[in-house]
């Protein structure tokens, strides 16, 4: 009777894991023009030092991504990437200075039926941004995300993290936001009424922001019915 329990708690947080997982990208903070930058798209969960390989069993039903990088100006270009051992790579190389945004967006993910979890049936939307400064360029990330969730860096210093959340373009009010570092340390904060959260980073290191939104309106997709639409939307600060 024990084992079975065991068993059953085992299954069970794995399920789970699997459904916290996240898309996220990295890329140096700093750049230089004319100078190649390298993007790359890891799927997995950070703290848990869990980044899963691309042709596993996990990152394969969410490869369907698409990966944009915008200037300055506003003007946007898709990269292409290819596939390494446990993440996908692209690369751009800027023209001029200025703050640029990687943006990655996945709305082409399967209807998932968590219903024997109490969760329910649901579709998937990852978006995910990165930002890199060229030369000595300051500023706000670009937003690029209409249909979903995303994360708008609006930070006047290195010292303290001032980031907006927005759904299809309005500030977010009142939604978790989760921070994480590595070895399972994960802070949790709550946006303001205008979707803001700040906070400053107690260690010079990598942190990942994670947060969510269940958006409880039904529909479709690829003829299979879904009850809400999970969005979440995450970024690296290195």
């Amino acid at each position: 009777m024990k084992k079975s329990i065991l068993t059953f708690a085992i299954l069970l947080f794995v399920t789970t894991q699997s459904f916290a997982h996240y898309l996220w990208i990295e890329a140096n903070p700093q750049g230089e023009k004319g100078k190649k930058q390298e993007v790359r798209v890891y799927f997995g969960e950070y703290t848990y030092g869990m980044v899963e390989k691309v042709n596993g069993e996990a990152f394969p039903s969410v490869k369907d991504f698409t990966l944009w990088v915008v200037d300055g100006q506003g003007i946007k270009n898709e990269l292409s990437v290819r596939a390494k051992e446990d993440y996908y790579v692209g690369y751009f190389t800027p023209k001029q200075e200025g703050v640029y945004t990687v943006v990655l967006n996945n709305d082409a993910i399967n209807v998932i039926d968590y219903t024997e979890y109490d969760f329910g049936i649901f579709k998937t939307h990852y978006n995910s941004i990165a930002k890199i400064a060229i030369g000595k360029a300051k500023g706000e990330t670009a937003i690029l995300n209409d249909s979903g969730i995303t994360v708008k860096d609006v930070s006047e210093n290195k010292e303290e993290v001032k980031l907006q959340v927005l759904f299809k373009n309005e500030p977010l009010a009142k939604n978790e936001f989760k921070i994480y570092v590595a070895d399972l340390w994960t802070k949790t904060l709550e946006t303001d009424e205008n979707g803001y959260v700040q906070f400053k980073k107690p260690w010079d290191t990598k942190y990942i922001i994670e947060t969510t939104f269940e958006e409880r309106v039904p529909g479709t997709y690829k003829g299979d019915a879904y009850e809400f639409i999970w969005h979440c939307a995450t970024y690296c600060i290195q």
